[in-house]
């Protein structure tokens, strides 16, 4: 499948404005409505690009680990799966050298993570050795990633139609929690970032009235981190590398600063361990892994890059199960309203 130039245009609509109604879209891509509409049903069951929305916890209190993995190399199918299958474990990556597969895993406290989530990698057969850092301060996330395919005027009329869904990584919320009845509305939109209040509606028994009041309470919370994602292969950048790296500490922010006028970096994130900086870019080959590295030092020039590890495919991408060639299956493995996130790779 090759995504033309239209459907590029729609996705970084949606990467934008994750909710716009079409209409709105319409009049600032120029096409009809019920055109944006099928196209995007197209990507959709394609598996070519879709949306989601995830909890955002408390940064006070939220455990975010990568984890690298070793396993047995004939059991290494059944660990990803089983590894996938844990809810907080948002996304799992078979990597190139030096551990087997990588892993995002997000808990709401450190205890959850220490007393919950690990137990279960170690009752999983094949899994040899596990190793942890964890995340002290995330600056970037997949979230803010853009095609940029739109010029930016669209950009800037998109971002002014946008609703309080398109900030990405809100900030954390305030008030009254939200009572259950609206907390059973986040799965629905874990696996459809656009789902309306009718649809929610028929499949909770509820009335769309109820719903749409619901449904804006939890959009106006800061409650969720919206996004379109789009298969990686299609995106014009194939190629993932992560680079473990050192910072001099008080120089975190101040890299993260230059890292954000990088448009290949999906992830950026301070972190505990033998290393203690993580950066994540998409790039179009190989070959721009050496440019990565140049423009780091060129733009960090105190930076130590420890190790770069290509990431060979990614199974799980926060929450939703990618077939090989990186399109979305279908299945999204959350565990409905306790997992929070943090907008990640």
């Amino acid at each position: 499948m090759v995504l033309s130039e239209e459907d590029l245009a729609l996705i970084n609509a949606l990467q934008i404005a994750p909710r716009i109604s079409w209409s709105d879209a319409a009049t600032v891509l120029g096409v009809h409505a019920t055109t944006l509409a099928a196209r995007w049903d197209r990507l959709k069951l394609s598996g070519a690009a879709w949306t989601t929305a995830h909890l955002i916890g408390d940064p006070k209190q939220m455990c975010l680990a990568l984890v690298d993995v070793d396993c047995e190399m004939r059991l290494r199918d059944e660990v990803t799966a089983a590894l996938a299958a844990i809810p907080e474990v948002v996304t799992v990556e078979e990597a190139a050298s030096n551990r087997d597969l990588m892993l995002t895993v997000i808990a709401p406290t450190l205890a959850r993570f220490t007393e919950e989530v690990l137990p279960r990698f170690k009752e999983i057969p094949g899994l040899l050795k596990y190793r942890t850092s964890l995340c002290t301060r995330l600056h970037s996330g997949g979230y803010t990633w853009r095609l940029n395919i739109l010029d930016k005027a669209k950009q800037k009329a998109l971002y002014a139609l946008a609703g309080p869904e398109a900030a990405g990584s809100a900030a954390p919320m305030t008030g009254a929690p939200l009572p259950p009845s609206h907390l059973d509305l986040i799965p629905f939109l874990a696996r459809d970032g656009r789902a309306g209040a009718a649809d929610i509606a028929r499949s909770l028994g509820r009335s769309p009235a109820t719903v749409q009041r619901q449904l804006n309470r939890v959009l106006a919370s800061g409650l969720l981190s919206f996004r379109c994602e789009i298969a990686q292969k299609l995106s014009g950048y194939p190629v993932s590398c992560q680079w473990f790296a050192n910072v001099p500490a008080g120089q975190h922010e101040a890299a993260a600063a230059e890292l954000r006028s990088l448009r290949t970096v999906r992830l950026s994130a301070s972190t505990t361990g033998s290393t203690n900086f993580v950066i994540l870019m998409w790039l179009h080959s190989l070959a721009d892994v050496m440019n990565a590295e140049l423009a780091l030092q060129q733009r960090i020039p105190q930076i130590e890059l420890v190790e770069s590890v290509v990431i060979l495919n990614t199974a799980k991408r926060v929450g939703w199960m990618l077939n090989p060639d990186s399109t979305a299956s279908g299945a999204v493995v959350v565990s409905g309203t306790e997992l929070p996130s943090l907008g990640l790779q």
